[in-house]
């Protein structure tokens, strides 16, 4: 079966084309530059941009794709969570083109879709060595920790309870003057910067939930350099402030990551999500799992980002355990859970 997905639960207007676990295409329209400005998403901006960028994006894939609209088997759309209107341009384009072509429209949560992204190698998803595993999903908007027993059988074992670890990334880059999206450039900084130079806190690092919580964190980076302006006129300085808050960041995620895993006795662990293309979280994994014997899968970068592929991999993956089809009158759920 060949599936056209779409995704603009946030800034990115992306439409992907897969068949039998192949991804043909998957051309993504970011904001970025155009957000940057005011220094973080705007949701009326993004829904126009979604509205102006979505049949070029369309078109591309199709292109790129070599297929036509009348190939198509099956269609996919993110529902939730994520922006109101912003979910609305996608989601009803989908329902729209699978209605005139008379086929399945589906619609797709998007942190489950990244939970099951680490399973695309390449432009293939391979689910022939699946296998049980924790999951750690953090983004700008979530941290989630999630049970994976079987595939499309998972459980949410913990969550953030206040801000998010991209969030608290981009704010604490926000506070050091750092261009929009902070987190990406923090982490550039950081590599020449010192990790043990400042000593921010790890909330609820001992805590044994596997719960996270980074709002206390970025609280106490904002009063730090409260109290030591000049610490930010000095370019050395700020990649040690870099570092260090990456450094504590990155623990707690380590840290819970792996205590739940050896916890619930599984072997493997992937990791997905826009923060997943942070390098000293890469590398951290990687260095816990060779040394405790786990498995590591993490998304590949260009799937951490939000994307349309991993969309129509999870719809391809719903469709072929549990066909069925889908009515055509479902609204987005900007709220919707991972659950």
């Amino acid at each position: 079966m060949t599936i056209l997905a779409i995704e603009t639960s946030c800034d990115e207007t992306s439409v992907a084309i897969v068949r039998d676990g192949r991804i043909l295409s998957n051309v993504v329209s970011s904001q970025v530059s155009l957000h940057s400005e005011y220094g973080g998403v705007v949701p009326e901006l993004a829904t126009r941009e979604h509205l102006r960028n979505f049949l070029p994006v369309a078109h591309s894939a199709l292109a790129e794709a070599k297929i036509e609209p009348r190939d198509i088997g099956a269609v996919a759309a993110t529902q939730g969570p994520g922006l109101p209107n912003a979910l609305l341009v996608g989601f009803k384009a989908a329902q729209a083109l699978a209605y005139a072509l008379g086929k399945p429209c589906l619609g797709i949560n998007h942190h489950e879709a990244h939970l099951y992204s680490p399973w695309i190698r390449g432009d293939t998803a391979d689910f022939s060595a699946f296998e049980p595993n924790v999951s750690l999903i953090v983004s700008g908007g979530h941290t989630i920790l999630a049970h994976v027993r079987a595939e499309l059988d998972h459980e949410v074992i913990g969550s953030t309870l206040d801000d998010a670890a991209g969030e608290c990334f981009d704010k604490v880059g926000k506070l050091i003057g750092l261009p929009y999206p902070g987190g990406p450039e923090l982490d550039r900084l950081a590599v020449e910067g010192n990790p043990f130079a400042y000593d921010f806190p790890r909330p609820l690092l001992r805590d044994q939930t596997d719960d996270f919580s980074f709002a206390g964190l970025k609280t106490s980076v904002r009063y730090f350099l409260q109290k030591r302006p000049e610490l930010l006129n000095d370019r050395q300085n700020i990649r040690d402030v870099c570092a260090s808050v990456q450094a504590a960041i990155v623990e707690v995620l380590v840290t819970k990551t792996m205590r739940a895993a050896e916890r619930l006795r599984v072997r493997c662990i992937t990791a997905s999500g826009g923060v997943t293309s942070n390098r000293r979280l890469r590398q951290d994994l990687e260095n816990a799992c060779r040394k405790s014997g786990f498995t590591l899968r993490l998304a590949e970068r260009k799937f951490c980002t939000d994307n349309a592929a991993m969309i129509a991999i999870l719809a391809e993956r719903k469709l072929l355990k549990r066909p069925q089809p889908v009515a055509l009158d479902m609204e987005v759920e900007p709220g919707m859970r991972l659950v």
